[in-house]
């Protein structure tokens, strides 16, 4: 009987779990933030909150979700046990070296970074994706004329709502939904939330800068030829882009809206 270790268990398997885990979470964050777009729109929500029904309730979709939860939860464990299995690993500390000399400042406080990120992510969730599933939401029902286009917004009691619906009565079209973009629009009126947000985003561009490029290091993608592509990408896409349009997101609803 073998008496090697389990590729999973050893520290390259480790970190290849984090490298496949936050490249799957990269993606998750470009799909995020096209749909959050929606938010944008001069519709009182009549886009975005279609599209919050469709990602909660179209199979595939939930079942990429549930993989999502698993590699939130999987990326955080295993980026603590390489973190301890580190600092274990060099008990005398940094006294004898000097990291600054060797790495960048994000890649030296991924934890810290992480930490902030994982704090967010917490903070997202209970805000909406929990009270969207509980019901802790409006509901709304729009009235859109086929035929005009114009439409009527009309905020719905909880004993009118049963789930959403579309239907054609007269050519008027009716939709009734839980109303998330309100949800959106409540609470990025607190300004304590509103800075925490960009923060978060803030740590979100400096993780992945360094994450995005160290997972394709780690899966063994360095070579030269790609390699001025996959910094590109880290530091253009994902350090810049997407952590900005989704810190826009908040300063929109509370000094636009």
């Amino acid at each position: 009987m073998s008496n090697s270790k389990p590729v999973l268990s050893s520290s390259l398997g480790r970190k290849l779990i984090m490298s496949l885990t936050g490249i799957f979470l990269c993606t998750f964050l470009i799909v995020h933030l096209i749909g959050n777009l929606q938010l944008f729109k001069d519709d009182a929500g009549y886009a975005f909150n279609q599209y919050a029904y469709f990602m909660t309730h179209f199979t595939p979709i939930k079942v990429v979700s549930y993989l999502l939860y698993a590699s939130i939860i999987l990326h955080a464990i295993y980026a603590l046990v390489l973190t301890l299995k580190n600092r274990a690993a060099r008990p005398i500390g940094y006294a004898q070296y000097d990291g600054k000399a060797n790495s960048t400042w994000n890649s030296r406080n991924m934890g810290i970074l992480g930490t902030i990120v994982l704090v967010f992510l917490a903070t997202h969730m209970q805000n909406f994706w929990w009270k969207y599933h509980n019901d802790q939401v409006p509901y709304v029902e729009y009235r859109t004329d086929l035929a005009t286009g114009a439409r009527s917004i009309t905020e719905l009691q909880a004993s009118e709502f049963t789930d959403y619906q579309v239907t054609i009565e007269n050519n008027v079209e009716i939709v009734k939904a839980r109303d998330l973009y309100k949800q959106v629009a409540y609470a990025f009126k607190n300004i304590g939330l509103v800075i925490f947000y960009v923060i978060a985003m803030a740590a979100l561009a400096f993780h992945l800068i360094h994450g995005f490029q160290s997972a394709f290091r780690t899966l063994g993608v360095s070579h030269k030829k790609y390699l001025p592509l996959i910094q590109a990408i880290g530091v253009w896409l994902f350090g810049v882009i997407v952590p900005i349009g989704f810190a826009l997101m908040p300063l929109y609803f509370y000094f636009v809206k």
